[in-house]
């Protein structure tokens, strides 16, 4: 369906939302859209069509830069902030943006021109759009970059060393990989089984228009086919990634154990762990960020989560029992999860693995100390860099001989790697993560 009707206000809140990201204070895309969708009486198509705006400008940036170039060549001086970002908006509409008319996207491209800038800004935006449009620019190809990974980087609108990253350690799937974290991510749910079964939910969720189906690798994540839902007001599911849910699925926790979370941050595993014990055991969720320390709680008591007890504090310095079974979902770079934030792949450093290393090694010792012999320790990150993942768990299991990997199970061949568990991100619109499932000896 071709867009004709004048979008203005639905611009402007692209717009806005561009800008605040790349601005000074560099604002989150999805909390700057909700900030300023409050402002305007957008209805639901309008705010669709601001948010498919804003997320797609956001992480194509790097590729509409690409195709921007050639016309501005020569320029004494660099555009004024605020066209450049309106210049991006009108080019990812023309390239990039399915079902928009060409000639209501240059009109409207120019009449914002005209309202951050003036006529001359707003004619140079006119002339570089018809121009784009007259000319219909091949997309990228491998023969114009020095490097495939610079090929890569600037094809599929990510950081050159994100795609090198990736390129040695997928290197069969890259493409798809860096294509998929340009689509829409899998929306699923997590059905909490204290509150309703399966079955109930998704019988719920078809009253409401949403259909869905079960997870192939964890057991109570349903993912959705067709229509939305958010968290429900009365516990009986939360949205999780499928993937997310993985490492409570490999520490399988039972009734009448004792769990320590980790990093329990706003609860999502930790209403996981509690169905999974059926409220039957102690479950000790740890985290140190007192900001999530409420939103932990309200989320534990909505679920109705009745054996876990918060514990805020330092997990290096917090004194808990020795127990059957730990969790430490680590703090990371967050590499597997950049198709879910636009803004999140610019944010970004090489570095990032090896700092964050550094903690995640210190926080899984002492995981470690907590688990009793003949014990279950799971470690996950959502993040594929190998220093965050495989490297540490290698150099932790050469220290720690007590410990070995646990058997896998069989459903979960395709993302083995070395004994533990690798989703890559972006493939069938997943996160990417990485799980280690650890046994220590009795």
């Amino acid at each position: 369906m071709t867009v004709v009707a004048a979008r203005g206000s639905a611009r402007e809140l692209a717009l806005a939302v561009v800008r605040d990201v790349f601005g000074p204070e560099q604002r989150g895309a999805q909390a700057s859209f909700d900030v300023h969708a409050r402002r305007l009486d957008l209805d639901q198509r309008d705010r669709a069509f601001a948010a498919e705006l804003a997320y797609g400008a956001i992480k194509q940036r790097r590729l509409i830069d690409w195709y921007i170039a050639p016309y501005l060549a020569g320029r004494d001086k660099p555009l004024p902030a605020v066209i450049a970002e309106i210049l991006r908006l009108g080019v990812y509409q023309l390239r990039m943006m399915r079902g928009v008319d060409e000639h209501a996207a240059v009109f409207e491209t120019v009449n914002l021109a005209l309202h951050h800038g003036h006529k001359g800004t707003a004619g140079l935006i006119n002339a570089v759009l018809r121009r784009l449009i007259a000319d219909a620019p091949a997309a990228p190809d491998r023969t114009d970059f020095k490097s495939e990974n610079d090929y890569f980087g600037t094809a599929y609108s990510t950081p050159t060393w994100v795609a090198a990253q990736w390129s040695l350690r997928f290197p069969d799937v890259v493409e798809a990989i860096l294509s998929g974290i340009n689509s829409a991510p899998q929306r699923a749910l997590r059905v909490n089984r204290l509150r309703a079964t399966l079955d109930q939910a998704r019988a719920a969720l078809a009253e409401t228009g949403v259909i869905v189906r079960e997870s192939q690798f964890v057991e109570e994540s349903l993912i959705l086919d067709e229509g939305n839902a958010g968290d429900d007001p009365a516990g009986r599911w939360a949205l999780q990634g499928e993937a997310a849910g993985i490492p409570v699925e490999l520490l399988a926790p039972r009734a009448n154990e004792s769990v320590v979370e980790y990093c329990a941050g706003r609860g999502n595993k930790s209403v996981q762990i509690a169905a999974r014990m059926g409220n039957a055991g102690t479950l000790y969720c740890v985290e140190i960020d007192a900001r999530k320390i409420g939103t932990l709680t309200e989320t534990l008591e909505r679920a109705g989560a009745t054996c876990a007890a918060v514990v805020q504090g330092d997990a290096r310095g917090v004194e808990l029992p020795v127990v059957d079974a730990v969790l430490l979902d680590a703090p990371c770079s967050g590499l597997g999860i950049l198709g879910r934030h636009p803004e999140a792949r610019w944010r970004k450093s090489p570095e990032d693995g090896a700092r964050l290393a550094t903690l995640q090694s210190e926080l899984l010792a002492t995981a470690a100390t907590r688990v009793k012999p003949g014990g279950r320790l799971a470690y996950s990150v959502c993040s594929i860099d190998p220093r965050e993942g495989s490297e540490l768990i290698a150099a932790f299991l050469a220290e720690h001989a007590e410990f070995a990997r646990a058997p896998l199970p069989e459903r979960y061949a395709e993302f083995q790697r070395d004994g533990d568990v690798l989703v890559p991100p972006g493939i069938a619109g997943r996160d990417g993560f990485y799980v280690a499932s650890l046994l220590r000896a009795s």
